[in-house]
């Protein structure tokens, strides 16, 4: 059944999603950043595969990779680690976004499941690490910080670098998400 759910969510078949699960279900993201919605129901899984399945689709290509799937002492129950691996399609960018999913399977179909995503991935593969950041700052829908015409002109990870004359114990890295410095401490 997990072999099913991931390479549907992979094929892009949305549609077929729900029939997987129960009538009655209980599909929780508690890592999400956009909020732990319970899907309780699979009318609620159609609504959300057809929601979120689009705009996955028309973001990035990816398959499953690193499966691992562990048994545990309850027979309904798994516990199941993989990656999302792929590539963004506007810029041809690899990504892995691990994942771990506990599913209970009740006569051949999800009655619930707990999905662990690395959303900061996803958001970053899909392009989407500035919606992102205004859900996570509270200020989704309304207008960001005015940039001025020089700021404008560069990538915003670059606007945001610290001074590089500040102290000698500063060091810039460079992270998927932009630049950021951290305290080098003398020995």
């Amino acid at each position: 059944m997990f072999l099913r759910l991931v390479r549907g969510v992979c094929d892009r078949r949305y549609d077929e999603l729900p029939d997987l699960y129960a009538e009655q279900t209980d599909v929780r993201h508690p890592m999400s950043p956009y909020g732990d919605k319970p899907l309780l129901s699979r009318d609620a899984l159609r609504e959300h595969f057809g929601g979120v399945g689009p705009r996955v689709a028309g973001a990035v290509r990816f398959e499953p990779a690193n499966l691992r799937i562990h048994e545990t002492l309850d027979p309904e129950v798994i516990v199941a680690e993989f990656d999302y691996a792929g590539t963004a399609i506007e810029t041809g960018e690899p990504f892995t976004v691990p994942c771990v999913f506990v599913l209970r399977v009740r006569d051949g179909l999800v009655v619930e499941s707990r999905d662990y995503i690395d959303h900061v991935a996803m958001s970053r593969a899909r392009g989407q690490l500035d919606e992102l950041i205004a859900v996570l700052a509270g200020t989704a829908g309304r207008p960001g910080p005015r940039r001025s015409r020089q700021q404008r002109k560069r990538p915003r990870s670059e606007a945001i670098t610290p001074d590089r004359g500040r102290s000698n114990h500063l060091a810039d890295q460079r992270s998927p998400i932009g630049t950021y410095w951290t305290p080098r401490w003398p020995v």
